[in-house]
């Protein structure tokens, strides 16, 4: 064990503190138990038993004197009835005796003055009372009052000066009493107020204690944490006290320490954290003169390389026209292949501005139906349809936030992908549909064309990247890369669905709207109330099976025309 923890801890201290006031309390209280016994006993003493055999010695005392006159009238008389307080003094006698028996046992010395009391009465009614009585029966008054002499009365009075005794002896033994009951009460005052002072005494100790062992060393460490706390990451924290405070201080400076050393790494890290930022914003800075590049470029594109552009394709079909069949064949191929080429380069400028404008020059997000965005798609996408017996379908779509110029270029281009890439003899079919899934609207273009390999799924959106030929299927291979660009400006994702069966899925995502959301939660708490119908169908005319009750409710909310499939076809 260290220096630091062999001493007492504060625990401990106060065990022990509380233990020795225990003690003495203890101690206290069986002391007290016993005085307020003893205050006890000696005041039923008082009570019961002095007080009670006072008040009956007097009373025998009476009873007595009352016979000694009953035998003198009787004397004097000779008539019975005088004699009934005689009779009657002498039962109460017997009476007052066994009473006084009972409480004056404790008093031996007592004791013997009653037997004495006795005794002495006992002789005068043999040696008085009863000749007396007999005496004037027999002979008459006149010799019945002749035993009536002061040897009679000297006897009686032996009498009175016992009972007088023994008044005397309970009076004694009742001062006695009360002079143990003051003691009793006396002591009993000195222990309580003992135990106050052991408790007054405790106290001071436990808060002296507390203010050397507690307070000052909490108040210490508390001062050093706040020295920590004003950036003194250096200074060492020192605790005393008991071994608690100790290894607590050692916790708090371990803190410290380790705060310390994370700073440390913490400066590091900014550090580098500002040098990364002071590249990127190096970086910032050039791509901020690179889009000034680019946009000087697209604006070179569209006005200073469209105008000669221009001349050399209307110079090329001037002279297609002018000397068409007075030139030989090869000349007329060369000027076709002359012509093609000027206006392929013209439709190829003209998607990178499309391109280059995406995100750049906006209108601000609004909410946009997608079937009024729909609605405008199919009249773009007519003679196309036309040309081909296509048909083009969507489900009841949502309303969502965006620009919807680039979402009807998103629909449109999706919706002429898959009516270019057809099979031959067979007419083209697309449906687009929507579902809700958590917090984002995931719409699908399906169609029943050539299909997409899934080793080329992501190959399709990269720009000018072509699966065909420009003979096969014409186009300059930015429509798909026009799509990526226009989702993920929106929040979204896009992707092809690899596991379809028949033609090409193109699905993407867009953010929900709040309500939409909201309403889907609401419908998902509430029990089904039916079956879905075949109104509803997904890309490739598969049931909606990954469409939750949910998400067409939400629909409906947001479109107002669930449960209706909008069907274009060639008229």
């Amino acid at each position: 064990m260290t220096a630091r923890t062999a001493g007492w801890t504060l625990r401990r201290r106060v065990v022990a503190l509380l233990t020795v006031v225990g003690v003495l309390l203890g101690v206290s209280v069986a002391v007290e138990i016993a005085v307020a016994a003893k205050n006890r006993d000696y005041t039923h003493s008082v009570l019961d038993r002095t007080g009670p055999l006072r008040a009956q010695s007097q009373e025998l005392l009476s009873v007595l004197v009352d016979q000694e006159t009953a035998i003198r009238g009787y004397a004097l008389t000779g008539d019975r009835r005088d004699l009934e307080p005689y009779v009657q003094g002498g039962e109460r006698e017997q009476q007052l005796y066994r009473s006084m028996r009972g409480l004056i046992g404790v008093y031996p010395g007592l004791a013997r003055q009653l037997d004495a009391v006795e005794a002495e009465a006992g002789r005068w009614r043999s040696t008085v009372a009863e000749p007396v009585i007999r005496t004037t029966e027999e002979q008459g008054t006149t010799a019945g009052r002749a035993l009536i002499t002061e040897d009679s009365r000297q006897r009686f009075d032996v009498i009175r000066n016992s009972v007088s005794q023994l008044q005397e002896g309970i009076l004694v033994e009742r001062e006695k009493g009360a002079d143990n009951i003051y003691r009793t009460s006396s002591m009993l005052v000195l222990l309580l107020v003992g135990a106050a002072l052991v408790v007054a005494v405790a106290g001071a100790v436990l808060l002296i204690s507390l203010e050397r062992m507690v307070v000052r060393p909490l108040t210490g460490l508390a001062e050093q944490v706040r020295e920590v706390a004003r950036g003194d990451f250096q200074h060492r924290i020192a605790g005393s006290g008991p071994p608690e405070f100790l290894r607590l201080a050692d916790d708090v400076d371990a803190m410290r320490q380790k705060i310390a050393k994370d700073l440390a790494e913490v400066r590091e890290a900014r550090e580098r954290i500002e040098w990364v930022n002071s590249q990127l914003q190096k970086q910032a800075e050039e791509l901020v003169r690179s889009n000034r590049d680019l946009e000087q470029f697209a604006y070179v594109a569209s006005h200073d390389l469209q105008e000669p552009l221009r001349k050399v394709a209307s110079f090329c079909q001037l002279l297609q026209r002018r000397y068409a069949g007075q030139l030989d064949e090869r000349a007329d191929q060369y000027i076709a292949f002359a012509v093609d080429g000027a206006q392929r380069m013209q439709r190829l400028i003209n998607d990178l501005l499309a391109f280059s404008r995406i995100g750049r020059l906006t209108t601000g997000f609004t909410e946009v139906d997608l079937n009024g965005v729909m609605g405008d798609v199919a009249g773009q996408t007519e003679a196309a349809r036309q040309y081909a017996d296509g048909e083009l379908t969507w489900d009841a779509l949502p309303t969502i936030r965006g620009e919807e110029p680039l979402l009807t270029n998103l629909l449109a281009n999706l919706v002429s992908n898959s009516i270019k890439f057809r099979r031959p003899d067979v007419p083209p079919r697309v449906h687009v549909s929507a579902r809700l899934v958590g917090d984002e609207w995931e719409i699908s273009c399906q169609d029943n064309g050539i299909g997409i390999e899934p080793e080329f799924a992501d190959k399709i959106f990269v720009i000018f990247q072509r699966l065909h030929s420009k003979d096969a299927y014409p186009g300059t291979g930015i429509g798909l890369a026009i799509v990526k660009k226009i989702v993920e400006y929106h929040g979204g994702r896009v992707w092809v669905d690899t596991d379809t069966a028949e033609g090409t899925a193109i699905r993407f995502t867009l953010p929900a709207l709040p309500e939409d959301v909201e309403a889907a939660a609401r419908a998902d708490e509430q029990p089904p109330t039916g079956e879905a119908t075949g109104d509803e169908s997904t890309a490739g005319g598969e049931p909606a099976t990954g469409e939750t009750t949910a998400a067409r409710a939400a629909a409906s909310t947001s479109s107002g025309s669930a449960g209706r499939v909008n069907r274009i076809a060639v008229p």
